[in-house]
């Protein structure tokens, strides 16, 4: 195999292209996601009606989607492309809606490989140690959960009403745990029915998951006073159905989306009227701001901007003093507000409920203190969860800030990666970069067609009903509305190339794919570079405008030198070059008539070997017009640089400027395209023109005129000339003044496809070449496809398109008659060329 790690320049090309090519870069929302779940997936799967396959997506990363289909505070909405322009996707409603059609028949609750020896203890039911759960016992290890609430789901079961999230839900989604082989012990207080220390004794490893469940409360005057409640032991009571008296007149102090849940709570247990007092201005609320408009809708009053000076009343709570809060941070940035005395606010209440933040309970572990921080929480290494008692692992609430209920899920799936790490004595810290959100290196830029679209709004049950029972309010989407909900993704994702090329589909996922592996065994698959046609599509869709036609031309160069190229199925392109500058199908003639020559018309390779009598026509009219037009016909040698035969093709090209000092001209007029931009690279001495160009400039054959009037052609325009302007413009202004119609096809001018026949991609890779023939050919509507390359109406003709050559349209006017020509086989176009010859060398009789 031929080897690259000699070739310098083509190593850091292909490095560049591993570095920052963003086909495997997630999309926003999935980079976003702290569990990284293949959003875009399982939405376009719900956009194509495949509900439970979007289901199945899901459960590969989350086996609890219709809890957190419900409660997960979407940070994945907020990177959304569609929020740059309007509303974000409404990615958690419709993870709710794939869940619907969850079954625990379906459930996959086998393990991985087989039983493991490790026992792992976890403290805590809640979303991150029922996370850690399913994890650890997937992979085989035996798990207990130690829950002190006689119910599972944690703070999810006693901190969120059963409004935003039914019970049902948590207890149908949870017992997959125990169908695994999960042992859970509710009512089990850790420090109190069981001792932390033998836990540590009793199991290999322990992981804390306890929650939050602790109100902090607040140190002003009149904080003894009865009717003064924590907000997480109120909304506790509520969920587990035990006594909870509600006074009539009920303020609530916080703004965040517990606040909101105790006041929306106090409303359903038949208080007569809530208030909600915060110290941030109303949009500054720590809140979502579609729970705040939930509350106003149920006639909850916001008191923004005020803080507490003092509770007032006679051994029972009757009002409270606020004050006018002026700023909440000092000039450090830290939390610390400050109030103006002037601004005064009299609340009557009868009741108040605190929820102004939450803090752990740690007592337990007592005996532990280096593992503890000074507010009670305990200190892990943020990459690991783990603590410098290497057998204990902490996450959730119990570390750092406080966490969405989708952080702690990532928090336990974290922790139980490091306890298998632990157990099977890794690393724990290998491997761990894109845990947790991450900034995706993705760029998207969005389409002008793509920009406006509505989000679906999920419906609601009636206030009234909302008012006096605790029914889940939000009904979900229905199927109609999911799936125009999900149509509205714009299924972010780079691999732009790969939509274009299907070269790189053949071969890649993406780019970077192909060039690590090459970079890795320092050679490819010569196949490889020989199946590109060189037309440069996916270079133009590439945000990074990867040259990859570049690429592989020097990896082809790099195979010639080592003897594995070209191909042996290239033989007869080899061939090809060497007859296409033998003297029997070569001619440079000079303009006989005028008797002199100042420019050379080069017909190309392909125009000859399809039509001497255009080549002729061509070139007596061209002659007629313009005075002084020779002729060269001589190859430009492109195939034998297109299989990387460096040295020969330019032996030969030396051979055609030899063809243009003979006739000392000063101009080229080319037919072929791939004349044209070899000739403007190689020789740029030399004005190089378009034939057509020419044609637009003299005028075409007044017989010409009018003569296509009301037929329509599909137009094919040639890759090799994508960036010339002046080549489209004029091959158009050609067509119509012929009267045609054009059938413009999707990709054209700069976005053009190739036909097919580029890099000589045939001989080497004939089922690809044909399927690029074959997509081509498929993007006209009209029954014929017009080119101005003959190549190209090689191509789109075995494509399955009634093809022509723009100068069939204009010099063969008894095309219609005669019908379009077809293929002609090899042997009657090398025919073709020699008579092209004796059109060139008879050109100056008319």
């Amino acid at each position: 195999m031929t080897q690259f790690k000699d070739d310098e320049i083509l190593r850091q090309k292909m490095q560049d292209i591993v570095e920052e090519c963003m086909g495997e870069s997630p999309s926003f929302c999935v980079a976003t996601c702290p569990l990284h779940i293949d959003v875009k997936g399982y939405v376009g799967k719900i956009a194509d009606g495949d509900f439970r396959e979007a289901l199945a997506i899901i459960r590969k990363d989350l086996p609890f989607p219709g809890t957190l289909g419900r409660i997960c505070a979407h940070p994945c909405e907020e990177k959304c492309k569609q929020n740059e322009e309007g509303e974000p996707l409404a990615v958690q409603q419709l993870k709710r809606f794939a869940a619907n059609y969850d079954s625990e028949f379906e459930w996959d609750i086998s393990i991985e490989g087989n039983e493991k020896p490790q026992k792992v203890a976890i403290i805590g039911a809640g979303p991150a140690g029922a996370m850690a759960a399913y994890i650890l016992r997937k992979k085989g290890y035996a798990v207990t959960i130690f829950e002190r609430l006689p119910v599972v789901g944690g703070m999810m079961r006693v901190g969120i009403p059963a409004y935003r999230l039914p019970r049902e839900v948590i207890d149908f989604e949870y017992s997959i745990l125990p169908l695994m082989g999960v042992t859970i012990h509710l009512n089990t207080e850790i420090g109190k029915d069981i001792q932390f220390d033998d836990l540590l004794n009793d199991y290999d490893t322990v992981f804390i998951a306890a929650g939050a469940h602790k109100s902090i409360m607040l140190d002003v005057p009149g904080k003894e006073l009865e009717g003064i409640e924590p907000g997480v032991d109120f909304l506790r009571n509520v969920s587990l159905g035990e006594a909870q008296k509600v006074g009539k007149k009920v303020v609530v102090i916080g703004g965040g989306n517990v606040a909101i849940d105790v006041a929306r709570s106090a409303v359903r247990k038949g208080a007569e009227e809530v208030i909600m007092v915060c110290l941030e201005q109303k949009h500054e609320m720590p809140a979502h701001s579609w729970e705040v408009e939930e509350a106003e809708e149920e006639g909850i009053k916001i008191i923004d901007g005020y803080g507490i000076k003092q509770f007032l009343g006679e051994g029972k709570v009757e009002k409270i003093d606020l004050v006018k809060c002026v700023s909440l941070f000092d000039s450090e940035g830290s939390f610390n507000p400050k109030y103006s005395e002037e601004e005064n606010l009299l609340l009557d209440t009868d009741m108040v409920i605190l929820a102004i933040g939450q803090g752990v309970e740690s007592n337990f572990l007592n005996g532990h203190s280096d593992i503890l921080a000074p507010n009670g929480k305990i200190k892990v290494d943020p990459i690991t969860l783990q603590t410098t008692n290497l057998k204990i692992f902490a996450g959730g609430d119990m570390v750092g800030r406080p966490l969405i209920a989708i952080e702690a899920v990532a928090h336990g799936k974290k922790a139980a990666i490091s306890i298998d790490k632990y157990f099977k004595d890794e690393d724990l810290t290998i491997g761990r970069e894109k845990e947790g959100t991450f900034e995706t290196t993705l760029v998207r830029e969005i389409k002008d067609e793509e920009k406006g679209t509505i989000r679906t709004k999920v419906k609601r049950i009636p206030i009234e009903r909302r008012l006096t029972t605790f029914d889940e309010v939000e009904v979900g989407f229905t199927e109609k509305c999911a799936i125009h909900e999900a149509t509205r993704c714009l299924q972010c994702e780079c691999k732009l190339c790969m939509k274009e090329c299907i070269m790189l589909n053949e071969f890649c996922e993406y780019p970077k794919q192909l060039m690590e592996q090459t970079l890795a065994a320092c050679c490819i698959d010569p196949l490889i570079p020989y199946s590109c046609n060189m037309c440069n599509q996916c270079t133009i869709n590439c945000p990074k405008e990867y040259k990859f036609s570049e690429i592989f031309a020097q990896m082809r160069k790099d195979l010639v030198k080592d003897g594995e190229g070209p191909l042996p199925q290239h033989k007869p392109i080899y061939m090809h070059q060497k007859l296409g500058f033998h003297p029997i199908f070569n001619i440079v003639k000079p303009d006989l008539k005028a008797g002199y020559t100042k420019r050379a018309f080069m017909p190309g390779c392909s125009l000859p070997s399809y039509s001497p009598k255009l080549v002729g026509e061509i070139l007596r009219y061209l002659q007629k017009e313009l005075p002084g037009t020779g002729a060269v016909l001589k190859c430009c040698g492109k195939p034998t640089k297109a299989l990387g035969l460096e040295k020969e093709f330019r032996e030969r090209y030396s051979m055609l400027e030899d063809a243009f000092k003979q006739l000392e001209v000063e101009e080229i007029i080319v037919a072929c395209q791939s004349c044209y931009s070899m000739i403007t690279n190689m020789s740029p001495h030399l004005k190089v023109r378009s034939l057509y160009e020419v044609l637009r400039e003299i005028g075409i054959p007044e017989e010409a005129k009018g003569i296509g009037k009301g037929k329509v052609m599909a137009l094919h325009d040639s890759c090799v000339t994508r960036e010339a302007d002046e080549i489209h413009d004029s091959v158009r202004f050609l067509m119509r003044e012929m009267g045609y119609k054009i059938e413009e096809l999707p990709h054209n001018r700069h976005n053009t496809r190739c036909c097919g026949f580029g890099g000589m991609v045939v001989p080497a890779n004939p089922d690809l070449a044909k399927r690029v023939m074959n997509r081509r050919a498929a993007e006209a509507k009209s029954e014929h496809m017009v080119t101005y390359c003959a190549a190209c109406r090689e191509s789109m003709t075995l494509g399955g398109k009634k093809s022509l050559h723009l100068m069939d349209l204009m010099f063969d006017r008894d095309w219609e008659k005669i019908g379009v020509p077809g293929l002609q086989g090899p042997l009657n176009n090398w025919l073709n060329r020699y008579k092209s010859k004796k059109e060139i060398k008879q050109s100056h009789i008319f």
